[in-house]
């Protein structure tokens, strides 16, 4: 996993305030103090993909992208300058931040078993009307090397 595109976050235990015992977990995504991400976001949003399925790839020529799998387990597939690719897993369980800066093609695909939902932040907010994304193929990369994982 490429430091280039992820961002490992802070994970937190939460516990019960009657007697102290573990509840759950907060994960920080963002604050405004922290710099994680550059240019503040204009847009947040959950994305849904459903089980096996790919979203992308495409480029998006005007917005900083960040994102992270709240529910499920996603691979993000980001195509490098070089043309080759890195492939970074975020899931409920193992928080990864995923940036991917404008103009460069990106997809992801759902390796859970059920729908899993990204959120997404954006530095610009989307338009109906926008047309700033692009379409790509990634025809040299093997998606199936992650079939049967979860």
């Amino acid at each position: 996993m490429s430091e280039e595109y992820s961002i490992k976050l802070e994970k937190h235990e939460t516990k019960d305030v009657h007697d102290n015992h573990i509840n759950g977990s907060l994960t920080v995504i963002w604050r405004d103090w922290d710099e994680i991400i550059k240019n503040h976001p204009k847009m947040i949003y959950v994305s849904s993909v459903d089980s096996g399925e790919i979203k992308g790839p495409h480029i998006h020529t005007r917005r900083e992208s960040y994102f992270i799998c709240i529910h499920g387990k996603v691979v993000f597939v980001v195509k490098k300058p070089d043309g080759t690719y890195d492939e970074i897993i975020s899931s409920d369980e193992n928080p990864v931040m995923v940036h991917v800066p404008k103009n460069v093609s990106s997809a992801h695909m759902n390796l859970s078993s059920s729908t899993s939902r990204i959120l997404a932040l954006a530095d610009i907010a989307w338009k109906p009307n926008d047309n700033e994304m692009k379409n790509d193929q990634f025809d040299d990369y093997d998606w199936k090397k992650w079939e049967n994982i979860s």
